[in-house]
């Protein structure tokens, strides 16, 4: 992911663009701080910047041979004028900044070019923060420093005065199925998944966990027992329903899934197959889309809405699922 500046372009145009502008131009900042969502590709974002100034034989000026002794070295990461600080434990402490500064005294090893990224920027100690403050105040013109946040509320406003603040954008669902895709994740099982997160990392996990395998052949249960009775709903939510979904996370979820059945009910009657995320279900779905109306999908997605609302108002879980259960079925107002 974001290995190339091709995939810069796809998944991060105006990130790309900036970047690619500056290095053509030779008018990189001292300090940028990346700015966005945990797995949205800001580490690998570094990785090619760097690759793109310490390139031996750069295409076109900027982009990465990926052959040379420097881009080989930053690929296995043990570059010699290329620094990654993490944190130590749950924070960045000053002894790390301080260290970082001693190896910044010195002549790069290769040229006079240095770089240094800052993973968890926002963990910075308050002494780790006016120590880096301090370095950031004096840079040296051959060096450029990468701050990566997912929060740059949590940083001094005197360190995010002296970098230049690049926001990295969510993945659209489209771009994350791709990456799904790539990542060997069934076609069939992207869609969902795409559509209830745009965090890369978080949906790799998702399309592995059997807990949410589960959940969807639970939601698909309710919406078929909905169709029956209203005490076999009411006997699944409790032989079922609350026993999968326990914690306030997971039941929120659950209702994400059964909002999402209803949206393909409502995609399917206005003739937007394409836009299914219940893909591997089609068949099932195209048979329930003909057996309720426009207005029930409607009023459907509006009361699940609904009970989105309430469960974080603290509403009790299993109340608002029988009272959800119930106007489903029978279109009674929630109490």
């Amino acid at each position: 992911m974001l290995k190339t500046w091709d995939e810069m372009d796809q998944v991060q145009p105006m990130v790309g663009k900036l970047l690619k502008n500056s290095i053509q131009k030779d008018r990189l900042a001292h300090a940028y701080l990346f700015e966005g969502m945990r797995g949205i590709g800001k580490k690998e974002a570094s990785y090619l910047l760097a690759k793109s100034l310490f390139c031996s034989s750069p295409i076109d000026n900027y982009i990465p041979c990926d052959a040379c002794s420097n881009c080989k070295r930053i690929t296995s990461g043990n570059h010699p004028d290329l620094h990654l600080l993490e944190p130590d434990g749950l924070s960045i402490k000053k002894k790390q900044i301080q260290n970082l500064q001693e190896e910044f005294s010195k002549t790069g090893v290769e040229s006079r070019k240095k770089m240094y990224i800052i993973v968890h920027a926002d963990r910075m100690t308050g002494n780790a923060a006016n120590s880096l403050l301090k370095f950031l105040e004096e840079p040296h013109s051959e060096t450029t420093a990468i701050l990566l946040t997912e929060g740059a509320q949590q940083i001094l406003p005197t360190i995010l005065s002296r970098c230049q603040i690049i926001k990295f954008q969510p993945f659209s669902p489209t771009i994350l199925i791709k990456k799904l895709g790539e990542h060997g994740i069934e076609r069939t099982k992207a869609p969902i998944i795409a559509q209830l997160t745009n965090n890369l990392d978080e949906a790799l996990e998702l399309s592995h966990n059997d807990w949410f395998a589960q959940a969807q052949k639970i939601v698909l249960k309710l919406y078929e027992v909905l169709k029956k009775n209203p005490l076999e709903a009411l006997v699944m939510l409790q032989e079922e329903w609350f026993l999968h979904f326990k914690e306030k996370e997971q039941f929120d979820q659950g209702l994400d899934l059964l909002l999402l059945l209803y949206k393909d009910l409502l995609y399917l009657q206005l003739e937007k197959s394409s836009q299914v995320v219940y893909v591997s279900e089609m068949t099932r779905l195209q048979q329930y889309a003909l057996h309720v109306s426009g207005r029930q999908v409607a009023d459907g997605l509006s009361w699940i809405l609904e009970a989105k609302r309430k469960l974080q108002a603290n509403m009790n879980p299993q109340l608002l699922m029988e009272e959800l259960v119930l106007r489903l079925q029978e279109g009674s107002s929630f109490v």
